[in-house]
């Protein structure tokens, strides 16, 4: 049984800070916003899944669902945005965190906007952030593939100035790079001094949790509200979990791709999580079947690793809620859920070892074998694998593609919010108002009575292009947004208030066309029919792209 671990920050946290049961003297609401890595829309159990995510479903239970909440559609786009409230060409990261000499392509948030935790910290906010960072610039390094296996040391991993140190956050402590090994994480750092060496028994998931653990019980013993970004590192590959979460799953997917669809599919219209609607299953994306797959062992233990990563996370957002219940903070804490995309499609066990953050061996000199032929089962730190398109597709049910598509399985993810004393919606309510993750800062800033900064520390910063999600916890509706857009390698869309969208695929080259009311997973494109309505709304898309930095682009 996996002996648990404390992180490095939480050990002298935990001997520090004992629980405090009285009540703060300041009311403002604490903010706890937690972000998943790659999780598909279907993957938790509210949302239609078989993974076992009870802590994630008590949260909907209790508070409010989104069915119609988005990203950038990948995750350092989407961490920019969310961190900003800007769009992620003006947060400066309109691609990846690689300079491409562009405005809105710099690869590392620019200081032309401010954080939530600068602006909030600047307000008395005690400010923590725990997990993935990848918001800064990481250049490659010569010995680049010895660094990845800890076997030369370097006191950087990206230019400190854009450390979450930097950037408003006190308490500190994640990977300043995108992907990890979860046993033995690269790019680890504690405020921003590196952290060289981790337990032999460590695991990301549950020493980010103990850490945030850890900075709960710190603030309930201070007189101001936290605010807190907590985020994971799963389920993003490589697929790697401990075996007690593994053996959960390791009979479920071998019924195959096409049958777990349609039971998320049920299940999504048992809850009427799109209402009365009964026919919004996007057909299946391709035409092999489960029962001539000769790698059905394989892929059935792949989805299985995929699941023990979401459980595991469940499990370990659980023990933050509960440290939160035990100190009396709960009740006002604004917790928020959500990915910064959907299930990637990837087959990383194709990508070359040794470069960018792709590990060839671990510290202790294994090779890391990449299982081209899925020759090795995933699961331990030694392999390095990816559950690909087949299961990416039933991950996000009821949608069509993927990450880094302008498609609904791209950008559209769950949402839960909860907030005893704030929301005054029914518990358990599906609400269907349009909102992006540019509308978290408005959100915090709103419900914290905090205004948002023309300047900061000698710059002038962009206004918000975000809204705050208050009036939707308060009645239900708000005055959104008359639309909202999306760019990312040339994948683009544009959804209107009214719930047009226009989508213009990179591979194919025009607009499409599809009424998101009457047809949610995007499958029949209406451009043809309605030709006016597509030159209205790319001429509103090309607008968007000179003011909100797209152009130029790289």
């Amino acid at each position: 049984m996996y002996k648990r671990v404390l992180s490095f920050t939480s050990l002298g946290l935990l001997a520090s800070f004992a629980p405090s049961l009285q009540a703060q003297k300041d009311s403002r609401p604490n903010i706890l916003v937690i972000l998943a890595d790659d999780l598909g829309f279907s993957d938790i159990g509210c949302y239609g899944g078989e993974i076992q995510t009870p802590n994630l479903n008590k949260l909907a239970e209790n508070g409010l669902r989104f069915t119609h909440f988005y990203n950038t559609s990948r995750s350092c786009p989407t961490r920019a945005s969310l961190l900003t409230g800007l769009y992620q060409h003006q947060a400066g990261i309109g691609r990846m965190t690689f300079d491409d000499h562009k405005p809105g392509y710099r690869g590392t948030m620019t200081h032309n906007g401010v954080t939530i935790a600068e602006a909030l910290g600047s307000a008395g906010y005690n400010t923590a952030w725990v997990g993935k960072w990848h918001v800064a610039e990481t250049p490659l390094r010569p010995d680049q593939r010895q660094w990845l296996a800890h076997q030369v040391h370097h006191d950087e991993f990206a230019p400190k100035d854009n450390y979450p140190l930097n950037r408003g956050f006190k308490d500190c402590y994640g990977t300043i790079y995108g992907v990890v090994d979860y046993f033995d994480p690269f790019s680890l750092v504690s405020g921003d001094k590196p952290v060289d060496t981790v337990p032999d028994d460590y695991y990301s998931t549950i020493a980010l949790a103990d850490t945030a653990v850890a900075y709960v019980n710190k603030y309930a013993a201070s007189d101001n509200p936290f605010f807190m970004y907590l985020a994971f590192h799963c389920p993003h590959w490589p697929l790697h979990a401990l075996p007690e979460d593994i053996k959960k799953y390791e009979d479920t997917y071998k019924c195959g791709w096409q049958a777990i669809r349609e039971a998320r599919y049920e299940r999504m219209k048992k809850m009427k999580l799109f209402g009365d609607a009964d026919d919004f299953l996007s057909p299946r994306q391709f035409s092999d079947s489960w029962d001539e797959n000769p790698d059905k062992e394989w892929d059935a233990r792949a989805m299985a690793v995929h699941a023990a990563m979401v459980d595991r996370m469940d499990q370990e957002i659980g023990r933050v809620i509960k440290a939160l219940e035990e100190t009396g903070q709960l009740d006002n804490t604004l917790i928020l859920f959500m990915s910064d995309n959907g299930c990637s499609n990837e087959d990383c066990q194709l990508y070359s070892e040794g470069e960018n953050d792709r590990p060839a061996e671990t510290r202790k000199g294994e090779k890391i074998v990449y299982p081209r032929k899925k020759e090795v089962m995933p699961g331990p730190e030694t392999t390095y694998a990816s559950v690909g398109a087949r299961w990416a597709n039933a991950a996000n049910t009821p949608f069509r593609y993927w990450k880094a598509m302008s498609y609904e399985g791209g950008i559209c993810t769950p949402m839960i919010a909860y907030w005893p004393k704030g929301i005054k919606q029914p518990k358990g309510s599906i609400n269907t108002q349009m909102g992006h993750v540019i509308d978290v800062m408005a959100t915090c800033l709103d419900i914290s009575g905090i205004q948002y900064p023309a300047e900061y520390h000698g710059n002038k910063i962009l206004p918000l292009a975000g809204k705050s999600l208050l009036p939707v916890f308060r009645t239900g509706v708000r005055d959104g947004h008359r639309e909202l857009c999306f760019e990312h390698f040339n994948e683009k869309a544009l959804i209107d208030a009214s719930g047009w969208k226009i989508v213009w695929p990179n591979a194919k080259k025009a607009w499409e066309l599809y009424d998101l009311n009457n047809d949610r997973s995007e499958m029949h494109d209406l451009s043809a029919q309605y030709p006016e309505k597509v030159k209205e709304m790319a001429a509103r898309y090309e607008m968007w792209e000179k003011d909100y930095m797209v152009e130029p682009r790289p």
